[in-house]
């Protein structure tokens, strides 16, 4: 069977929140198979670290310090992605923010609106300008990062769900608007992924591992188990697949 990414190689890909995590994982995925390979993180030396990886595992790499959650910032990511490389093919946006873990009485409406802010503000800024420059170079193909929380209700954590909800909105209506127009759209929905942010979420790593024990896999996922299918999304190979949400939880959705 032939390589189904081979059409990922010496294209360009901007993935947001790219420091760590899914992120990291899916820029250094995408660097192995010879992608051009566009950083977009806060943290600006952990993607200079994660560049160097890229370049020699065969993938070239840019790095763009961007917070989503300033419009001018993300807008001038997208700028300088085509003025360095030509051209978008394709992204992953991955950026986002737990926010504050509280009963929802608790939760104070600027603690709600930052959370909002990036998680939707700055996955719809993303899709905005990525939509424009792939317009302009002929189509392309968006992967938003969801969560389980787009299906589910978990205590105390409103503000992400609310937002992970809206994330999927943002993903069908997309994925109807541009799909006839060469560009796809779809998102990931992946469940407890051992990422720096569940750690957080789950007050530790121990109790991540103890909240996935009777777990139909029985453990958390590795950011790499999540990068892979997000490549399928962004080849040719899911040529097919428009404003779908794919979960990716280890059957922790269908106990």
């Amino acid at each position: 069977m032939e390589n189904i990414l081979s059409d990922l190689t010496g294209k360009t890909y901007l993935v947001t929140g790219a420091s760590s995590g899914i992120g990291a994982a899916t820029a250094l995925a995408l660097g192995r198979v010879g992608a051009n390979v566009v950083l977009a993180a806060r943290q600006e030396t952990a993607c200079r670290e994660l560049a160097e990886q890229i370049v020699a595992s065969g993938g070239q790499a840019l790095v763009v310090r961007t917070d989503i959650g300033v419009e001018q910032q993300v807008r001038e990511a997208v700028s300088a992605t085509v003025q360095h490389f030509g051209r978008l093919d394709g992204a992953f946006n991955n950026a986002g923010t737990l926010g504050v873990a509280a009963p929802l009485h608790e939760i104070g409406s600027d603690d709600f609106m930052q959370v909002m802010r990036i998680n939707v503000l700055g996955v719809f800024w993303s899709m905005k300008y990525q939509i424009e420059a792939m317009l302009q170079s002929g189509g392309g193909a968006i992967v938003n990062n969801a969560s389980i929380t787009s299906q589910l209700g978990f205590p105390s954590l409103s503000p992400y769900n609310a937002s992970k909800h809206a994330v999927v909105g943002l993903t069908r209506t997309a994925g109807l608007e541009y799909f006839q127009r060469g560009i796809r759209i779809n998102a990931v929905s992946p469940g407890p992924v051992a990422t720096p942010m569940a750690v957080q979420g789950f007050g530790g790593p121990d109790r991540l591992q103890a909240a996935m024990i009777d777990s139909p896999a029985g453990r958390a996922g590795s950011p790499d188990e999540i990068a892979k299918p997000v490549l399928f999304l962004l080849s040719e190979a899911a040529s097919y697949f428009s404003g779908q949400s794919i979960t990716i939880d280890g059957g922790f959705t269908v106990q």
